[in-house]
């Protein structure tokens, strides 16, 4: 029973141990310890000219503004100062975009309380995914108002925003699901505009990473 209980009072000593060592962490990596990449330093390279990128050297989220699932107007200036996650998805997406979905869900739940955090899912099939549409989408993934936004915009705009901002694939599918062909990829911004990393929407542990950079950023010096 003695060693039982040893047992037992280690176990719970773990436990109590771990904030204490996320605290430790995080402390540790705002140090600049662990750097989180600055993506597009030297620009992006844009070989067919579909771009037409004006600036040289650092690449920044360029300006836009769509409408959101409460029909209030939400774009680029809204990033500025906050750590923004972004992912475009359409609400009919038979395959990978409910998973991504349910990642973002996890991901603003670990954010809840940071407003300087903050969510945008950008539809790609604008003429289907309505304002009204998609509040009922962000209703059913319990989406938190003024945390996470569901964007709707012209389709040109956001084609171009996707491949040309975000540097995306992003291929429209004319009104067929099943045709539509975008990334899975989560898009981590900081405060100012730049892109930080990429991430899969639909891998647990890829978006785990996503959570800790994200915190390193918002706790750190990155």
């Amino acid at each position: 029973m003695k060693m039982v209980r040893v047992l037992q009072g280690l176990v719970l000593l773990c436990i109590l141990m771990v904030p204490v060592l996320i605290i430790l962490f995080l402390r540790n990596f705002g140090e600049n310890e662990y750097d989180i990449p600055v993506l597009y330093e030297q620009g992006v390279e844009d070989p067919f000219g579909d771009c037409n990128y004006q600036q040289t050297g650092q690449h920044y989220i360029p300006d836009f503004e769509y409408i959101a699932q409460d029909s209030s107007l939400v774009g680029r200036e809204d990033m500025e100062g906050k750590i923004t996650i972004v992912d475009f998805f359409f609400t009919s997406c038979p395959s990978i975009c409910p998973v991504m979905s349910q990642e973002m869900e996890r991901v603003q739940d670990v954010f809840r309380n940071e407003d300087t955090i903050q969510l945008f899912s950008i539809s790609i099939d604008p003429d289907y995914d309505t304002p009204k549409v998609l509040a009922e989408y962000a209703q059913l993934h319990e989406a938190q108002q003024d945390k996470w936004y569901f964007l709707h915009g012209d389709k040109s705009d956001v084609y171009g925003l996707a491949r040309c901002g975000f540097i995306l694939p992003t291929i429209d599918g004319k009104g067929q699901p099943d045709d539509f062909i975008h990334s899975d990829k989560l898009v981590l911004v900081d405060a100012q505009g730049r892109i930080r990393g990429y991430y899969s929407g639909t891998n647990r542990e890829d978006v785990d990473l996503l959570i800790l950079e994200t915190k390193i950023l918002l706790h750190g010096k990155n």
